[in-house]
């Protein structure tokens, strides 16, 4: 049992090479919302936290809102009904009363009719990523022009546009637009490298050794007693054929 959750640790760490012990999600996972939805942020930890824990080392979710002001929903979920743009914008993050931190997400909360569901949390390289134009007048999906930095880069007919296989150049700024409706706010797509090859194999050799080592010196100890107690049963067995020989000589 050891074994396997110091496998799985390691494989932890060699998937993500940042200090923090928590991360923050965002459900549905996007960073644009219209004006009155409703959204859920939460910090998830890592690791198990010990239930007596100090309540200054707990995590909870912190929000910088557009006007610079910090504001701490005071438990590591934060639930948001009936977004506002001015008080529900802003930059998100967990943090701990002695100072740790977690990734953070900008998060747009708009009046207006169009918005883009990108991924609020950096994706994978090599990945596929849909982004999708949603309007909040008309429920079919429109035909849409995608923008990054900017720049057009496709018209989508039904309103999405996917990156099959995403990588570094594919980050930076997108935005959406829908004819007679206008555009949806700038969101950031983050990308992240894989963790290198080298470096999970090295992860796995560590992992099949820890799990398999237990077995193989059980295994090699076992041997060696089922040994020396089957030399000691000889021993014993030449030992009483010596004393019956012995015994028939006297007599």
């Amino acid at each position: 049992m050891k074994a396997a959750s110091l496998c799985l640790l390691l494989l932890l760490n060699s998937l993500d090479s940042g200090d923090a012990r928590v991360s923050l999600s965002v459900t549905p996972d996007r960073s644009q919302f219209f004006k009155y939805d409703s959204f859920s942020l939460s910090c998830e930890e890592e690791e198990e936290q010990r239930e007596e824990e100090e309540e200054s080392a707990a995590w909870r979710v912190m929000k910088r809102m557009e006007d610079g002001e910090v504001e701490s929903c005071r438990s590591s979920t934060c639930s948001i009904t009936d977004a506002y743009p001015s008080t529900d914008s802003g930059v998100y993050w967990c943090e701990t009363g002695l100072g740790e931190t977690s990734n953070s997400v900008n998060i747009t909360v708009t009046a207006g009719s169009v918005i883009l569901e990108s991924p609020a949390l950096p994706v994978m390289e090599g990945d596929a990523v849909t982004l999708k134009c949603r309007n909040k007048t008309t429920p079919s999906n429109l035909p849409a022009d995608f923008y990054k930095d900017g720049l057009l880069i496709r018209t989508g007919s039904t309103g999405e546009m996917t990156i099959r296989s995403v990588s570094k150049s594919d980050e930076g700024l997108y935005k959406c637009r829908v004819s007679h409706l206008g555009d949806s706010p700038e969101s950031w797509l983050a990308v992240r490298a894989p963790p290198p090859a080298a470096l999970l194999s090295v992860s796995r050799l560590i992992c099949h050794l820890a799990v398999g080592t237990p077995y193989l010196l059980s295994t090699i100890i076992l041997g060696l007693i089922y040994r020396d107690r089957r030399r000691a049963q000889q021993a014993d067995e030449v030992k009483r054929t010596s004393d019956d020989v012995i015994m028939e000589i006297v007599t």
